[in-house]
């Protein structure tokens, strides 16, 4: 079985934690991919109340380890952070700004805190608050993005910091974990994929959406206000677009058009946040299934490199071959630092 240090940790099976996922993760689907192996994050976006009836849910549907995900640009964070602490929701991530004010406070409360963070120098400011992991996230994730790739930030974010890193952006199945673990990441967190699990709330005609959608499906919209992000490509995303380019763009985050796309199903003139990634995407599983399926790949994968035969040349017009031995994941402190 493919387990890491960030396991244990957090007391989950499976290195996969679900993302925060804006409106979509509700406890039916926090809960389905706890159960599964993962970590299941719900969205800690909307109403006090509503996220408070979300966290008791959740509980309701598992009893495995399962965290929330606060958006710093919520209008609510002050109260939502306030339910956190007493509910003592076990693993606290945290996007959208900057959570500096609030580790102290949540470390004080036993909780495990993962920011998300897009750049190296914000990775080793907050690992000096003290939390347990970081977030690497690459402008191939939905939502808000910063400037660097992927497969550029986490080894520049693995090689800075001594706790646990965690990849995102642009991961939906075996070959991404691990590509990530390679990177030195202990595990992944993955949004877009679970957009199209049977657990989701996310519309039909959202998920229909992201099924027909190739690799140049998404767009990056807010560029002029400091704080893009990617979303499918539509008549709305597309305003937005021509309104930057006449200087006429408006403040204020559109959290009601972003609902209006993703939840209520309007594909057009809402907005409907995802990542590159939506081009691997063509099936709707449950959760389960899901993660189940990058599990078996990965493994799979890992085992095939024992498999492969180096060919090159020995210098004399002679030619090489070398078969390894079975591959094996040889995980350390940074996660997979090798494939042997």
């Amino acid at each position: 079985m493919l387990k890491t240090p960030i396991c244990e940790l957090l007391g989950i099976e499976y290195p996969i934690i679900q993302g925060g996922m804006v409106f979509l993760a509700t406890a039916e689907l926090v809960a389905a991919v706890s159960n599964a192996g993962g970590s299941g994050v719900l969205s800690g976006n909307h109403q006090p109340d509503w996220v408070r009836e979300q966290i008791r849910l959740t509980r309701r549907l598992t009893d495995k380890p399962f965290g929330i995900n606060v958006t710093l640009i919520s209008p609510f964070v002050k109260e939502i952070m306030e339910i956190v602490l007493e509910e003592r929701i076990p693993i606290v991530t945290t996007g959208g700004g900057d959570p500096s004010v609030y580790i102290p406070e949540l470390k004080a409360a036993g909780l495990k805190v993962i920011p998300v963070v897009s750049t190296v120098a914000h990775a080793k400011r907050l690992e000096k608050l003290g939390i347990d992991a970081v977030v690497a996230e690459g402008m191939e994730s939905g939502a808000h993005i910063g400037e660097l790739t992927t497969m550029a930030l986490v080894p520049q974010v693995v090689d800075s910091v001594e706790i646990p890193v965690v990849a995102a952006g642009g991961i939906a199945d075996g070959r991404g974990l691990v590509a990530a673990l390679a990177l030195g990441a202990q595990a992944v967190q993955i949004g877009t994929r679970f957009i199209c699990a049977e657990e989701c709330g996310a519309h039909p005609k959202f998920k229909q959406r992201i099924l027909d959608s190739d690799d140049r499906a998404t767009v990056v919209i807010r560029l002029a206000k400091g704080r893009p992000m990617r979303c499918l490509g539509n008549e709305r995303a597309q305003q937005f677009l021509a309104a930057e380019r006449s200087g006429a763009s408006k403040d204020g985050y559109p959290f009601e058009e972003i609902y209006s796309g993703m939840v209520e199903g309007n594909v057009d003139n809402g907005l409907m946040m995802a990542g590159q990634s939506v081009g691997l995407i063509k099936e709707i599983k449950t959760a389960k299934e899901i993660i189940d399926q990058i599990m078996a790949e990965a493994e799979a994968i890992i085992d095939n490199f024992g498999q492969c035969e180096i060919h090159g040349s020995l210098g004399d017009g002679r030619e090489s071959c070398l078969r390894p031995p079975r591959a094996r994941l040889a995980v350390g402190r940074y996660g997979a630092r090798s494939l042997l």
